[in-house]
């Protein structure tokens, strides 16, 4: 009972809040009533009350998003400082001479199988970095004490200090091109974490180990930190090669934009969810970005419409068609035809209806269509690793 009259309590003195109100203003001699009702007020003050909790949610799940990113990146700093010592190496030398050889072969190879999945053709910097000489590291002072306590061991020794010093310039240029691809993602306004989290979310297969049999070889901190700077450049590039920046049509005359426009059919105020191009009947639709085929066929006001998935939640819309020149559930690449402009279902003329929708929300396809080229020339570089690495 108690708590239904605190209920009461708190209505009444909210209601009280917000009552009818009047303004009057004078001006030339003339006063004019302005009047605020109790309605108005309150729905002001939730669409306010809104916008501040939508705000709040997105600040607070941003700031869990890094928390989260920065313990994992200290979570593996603190694995490289677990690196095998020097005396249980040489027990290892001293254990099997042949195992350890057995095992730098395979480390080997997967070293070389990584280097060409993954990284491909280096830049003349990249090339440069690894192959520089460095400074003396915990590696070379562990060849130095296996020469000594095992001689015959000495040569497998510094083999295996070459592949450790090779797979950390390898880790150098894998952090150097995830960087390069996050701060072309953050260009287009867009979530690098978000949408690198959603490439490897689509990743699936039998575990095999990373290197290798033995279980120090897995352990190995600076062999574990290149797998994961690898897998980090791996899904930053793939999310950034699926952001949609070619145009959809070889025409440039934009009939409408992204955003609040008066209807072409009632006049009145609506939401429009993309970009309109105008042009003849025919003319090719192109895909602006690899993906596969979602939707193919007619889709109510849209018309006979095409629709492709990318990678990392992203999805193009091409609507109004005339003519379909894909099916559903095919693989097309960046720049393939798609289908042919037209005017079919609501529209008023011969145009292109294009989207572009993150996780089912429309957004303005304009900010990727006017990329700088500089980040273009970076999509363009990840996209053809990242071919690559699938076809591997």
């Amino acid at each position: 009972m108690s708590l239904k009259i605190r209920m009461s309590g708190w209505k009444n003195r909210i209601a009280g809040w917000f009552i009818d109100r009047e303004f009057f203003m004078r001006a030339n001699g003339q006063v004019r009533f302005l009047k605020i009702s109790a309605q108005v007020q309150r729905r002001v003050a939730g669409t306010v009350a809104c916008v501040i909790g939508v705000w709040l949610v997105v600040t607070l799940g941003m700031a869990i998003n890094q928390i989260t990113v920065t313990a994992q990146r200290m979570a593996l700093s603190a694995q490289e400082a677990k690196v095998e010592s020097a005396e249980e190496r040489v027990a290892s030398y001293r254990g099997s001479i042949d195992e350890v050889t057995k095992d730098l072969e395979r480390r080997q190879q997967m070293l070389e199988s990584l280097g060409d999945q993954y990284l491909g053709e280096l830049t003349e910097a990249e090339a440069k970095a690894t192959t520089q000489q460095s400074a003396p590291t915990e590696a070379d002072k562990t060849v130095k004490t296996i020469g000594l306590m095992v001689p015959e061991a000495a040569g497998l020794a510094r083999i295996e200090a070459r592949q450790i010093r090779f797979a950390e310039q390898m880790t150098r240029v894998a952090l150097v091109r995830a960087s390069k691809a996050e701060a072309a993602i953050r260009e287009f306004g867009l979530n690098p974490e978000a949408l690198a989290r959603q490439a490897r979310n689509a990743l699936g297969g039998l575990f095999e180990p990373f290197f290798g049999s033995r279980k120090k070889d897995v352990r190995d901190p600076r062999f574990l930190k290149l797998a994961a700077s690898l897998g980090r450049m791996d899904a930053m590039e793939r999310a950034l090669a699926a952001i949609p920046t070619s145009m959809p049509a070889a025409v440039t005359f934009m009939s409408s934009g992204f955003g609040y426009r008066s209807d072409p059919f009632t006049g009145a105020g609506a939401m429009h969810a993309g970009l309109d191009f105008k042009g003849p009947i025919g003319t090719p639709i192109l895909a602006a970005a690899e993906g596969k085929v979602s939707l193919a066929g007619y889709n109510g006001g849209y018309g006979n419409t095409v629709e492709i998935t990318h990678a990392s939640g992203l999805v193009t819309r091409y609507a109004h068609l005339s003519g379909l020149n894909v099916r559903y559930g095919q693989e097309v690449e960046r720049g393939l035809q798609i289908g042919r402009m037209g005017s079919t279902g609501r529209s008023t003329g011969s145009h292109l209806h294009f989207e572009v929708r993150l996780n089912g929300q429309a957004i303005n396809p304009r900010k990727f269509l006017e990329a700088n080229p500089d980040v273009l020339k970076v999509q363009t570089v990840a996209g053809h690793r990242a071919d690559i690495a699938a076809k591997e």
